[in-house]
């Protein structure tokens, strides 16, 4: 493997990592990475792994703006966010498919992680996703989910799992916090950048960021499922049957949020540390489910397993602790499956289809026994078909 892209590989890792580990990981990539000349930056497309339920998949974006809390990266200013929504929809209808990223939220991504000179920014903003603009929704009443991402990282790299949970029958709320991405576009001809990146590097910081996220998500869910909804799709909603993922921070956040909102019935951390603790009396018997790589595994080195431990003892409903064979910090999101297809080095043996591929399946089945009073025998142990998957009982 060549300097520029062992480089690479590890400036996509640092993209994914928690925040005490991502500056570390930036940093290490930076040096050589400046060094070297520039790479072919030739523009290959990405495709995402299709959903596979029995709906088309409709999609509309919300700007949110909640004027009763200034921003607290910006010190001033409402508190905004924006948010994708995707639901069941008629095959056939709606406009294109919308760009992954828009340009400058792609040119800053890439810039940020040192990923300019090898990855073109039309192969962000080109990547294949399925949801169809403003399609005609399908009739009924489904679960919500809202899905927060990593630190630093956009709501687009959880595309693959919100496009899927949509084709199964669920409404899915994929959240960008202001001022917690590298770029993200807002209307007006606004990119806001990470503000919350210069403070938020320390455990204080990160249950900091994991709160303001739980209150995002309830002020998300008034907006939602208010007398006045800001989605005018807002029908399509079960208020009884809401839940929340996260990946990485946005997983601690969905513990956070847990336990200052009752309306969020259950809930899953995708490799994310808990900075914000489950509460000494428990979620109020809520199932939750921990989805980690592999080294989040009890007595592991991963980003989960230090805190996780101890916050398991708290959880007092159904739950499941859950590791991924030969996976990484970012198998959870699209990045697996997309660096394949860019030329980038795998940073994990875990095939980025095969990760998109186990993610979905858990996380599916997770919601359809949840939400859906579905029995899921998956969630009940090991499985034949899935033989990188390990279930822990600490």
């Amino acid at each position: 493997m060549n300097r520029r892209r062992t480089a690479a590989s590890l400036a996509l890792l640092a993209l994914l990592l928690p925040l005490p580990l991502a500056a570390a990981g930036a940093a290490a990539a930076a040096q050589p990475v400046a060094a070297s000349a520039a790479a072919d930056t030739r523009v290959v497309l990405p495709e995402l792994p299709r959903p596979t339920g029995k709906f088309a998949v409709g999609q509309e974006t919300l700007h949110l703006v909640d004027r009763s809390r200034t921003d607290p990266w910006a010190g001033s200013g409402p508190r905004e966010l924006m948010v994708t929504m995707r639901y069941p929809a008629h095959r056939g209808t709606g406009g294109p498919v919308r760009p992954w990223l828009t340009h400058e939220e792609a040119r800053l991504l890439l810039a940020d992680r040192k990923l300019d000179q090898d990855v073109a920014v039309e192969s962000l903003v080109g990547t294949k996703a399925y949801a169809r603009s403003d399609a005609r929704p399908v009739a009924g009443r489904y679960p919500l989910i809202v899905l927060s991402p990593g630190f630093t990282v956009p709501r687009a790299t959880l595309t693959s799992l919100a496009e899927e949970l949509a084709s199964r029958g669920y409404v899915v709320a994929a959240v960008d916090h202001a001022y917690e991405t590298s770029g993200t576009a807002f209307p007006g001809g606004r990119v806001l950048t990470c503000l919350a990146c210069g403070k938020a590097q320390s455990e204080a910081g990160a249950k900091l960021v994991a709160d303001n996220r739980a209150r995002d998500v309830s002020f998300l869910l008034d907006r939602l499922t208010g007398r006045h909804p800001a989605w005018r799709n807002a029908g399509l909603i079960d208020q009884s049957r809401i839940a929340m993922a996260g990946h990485s921070i946005g997983g601690s956040a969905a513990v956070a949020a847990m336990a200052t909102d009752p309306r969020i019935r259950a809930g899953i951390d995708m490799d994310g540390g808990v900075f914000s603790p489950v509460p000494a009396g428990g979620l109020d018997g809520r199932p939750f489910m921990l989805l980690g790589a592999q080294e989040s595994r009890p007595g592991g080195t991963g980003t989960g397993e230090a805190s996780w431990d101890p916050n398991w003892q708290r959880l007092d409903g159904w739950k499941r602790w859950i590791t991924l064979d030969d996976s990484n910090h970012f198998t959870f999101t699209d990045w697996p499956a997309m660096s394949d297809q860019l030329g980038l080095p795998p940073l994990s043996p875990l095939p980025g289809a095969r990760s998109v591929d186990l993610t979905r399946r858990y996380v599916g089945a997770f919601f359809d026994q949840h939400l859906k009073g579905v029995p899921q025998p998956l969630l009940d142990g090991p499985s034949p078909e899935a033989p990188e998957v390990r279930f822990h009982h600490p």
